[in-house]
Order: C-alpha cells, then structure tokens, then sequence
C-alpha cells in the first residue's frame, strides 16, 4: 500500500517534527508513507471574501498537482463524516482489496480546502467538529494510521 499525505505550508515546529518522525518511522514496517508539503498561499490577514477564495484555490490547484488519476482521496474537512479509528482500520484494510492501493490523505491549509478539491475527493473525514491548527493534524492523521494497521494487525497498541 501507497498512502500520500498531501499539506498545505511548511511544516516549522520541532515538537510536530519529531512526532511525525516517529510515526513515519513506525509506519515503515506497514506502507509506503510520502509526505508531501505544497506551499501555502502568502496573505494578509484580513481578506475579503473573495480574497480567500482565490488563496483557497491556487492551494488547491497545488494539492490537485500531487493527486495521480488512479489514487483514492480522503479529504479531511470539518464537514466530513466524523470517523472512529476502527473505520479508519476498516478503510485501510478493505481499499486494497478493491484495488485502491494508493490512498491520498488531503489536509488544507487555515481557510480549509477549495471545492474542486472536495470534489475530487472520494471521501470527507473529519476528527472532530473542533478546529485544530493544521499543521498539527498532520502528526494526529499519522497516529491514527499507524493505529489502523495495529488495529487490523491485531498488535497490541490500540486500547
């Protein structure tokens, strides 16, 4: 299996760094797991609406670049279907099955992600109805699937 993380901007915090370094690590024995940053749109702060719409989609014409015909896309955005981490398991061990070896896992930037991208997407997740800083959902996304292949491994892990 080929699982692509594709994230809006660079990620800087050390903390988010080693956690994510540690994931990948681990994820190793499991798939092949690429990380794929596009830069994020440089913007003033305050935006008129239609500002935000452009920022939104020049990322996601970046985001769309990296997503080949053949790859199943999981979107995550807020108005996705709140999954448990037994579906997500569920997800990983049946999309091979229907020869959907390679899985996208798309994570916008601070404005959230354009409609072309949703549309793209072959299915909305979403964490949680709180927000959470983006870059921080990269580290949270790389536990979860390294919990889903524990999870359908059997491995002790997920309690």
């Amino acid at each position: 299996m080929h699982i692509t993380i594709i994230s809006v901007g660079k990620l800087k915090e050390k903390y988010l760094k080693l956690g994510i370094d540690e994931y990948m690590k681990r994820l190793s024995a499991y798939a092949k797991v690429q990380l794929v940053e596009v830069n994020d749109e440089k913007a003033p702060e305050n935006l008129s609406p239609a500002e935000m719409e452009q920022v939104k989609v020049r990322e996601g014409d970046r985001i769309l670049s990296h997503v080949k015909p053949d790859t199943h896309v999981i979107a995550l955005a807020i108005e996705g279907e709140l999954w448990s981490s037994e579906k997500l398991a569920s997800q990983l061990d049946q999309l091979p099955t229907y020869g959907k070896s390679s899985i996208a896992f798309i994570i916008g930037g601070s404005l959230g992600l354009t409609p072309a991208v949703l549309q793209r997407a072959n299915q909305l997740m979403s964490f949680s109805k709180m927000t959470f800083p983006h870059q921080l959902v990269r580290l949270i996304l790389l536990e979860q699937i390294y919990r889903g292949f524990k999870i359908n491994k059997g491995e002790p892990y997920h309690k």
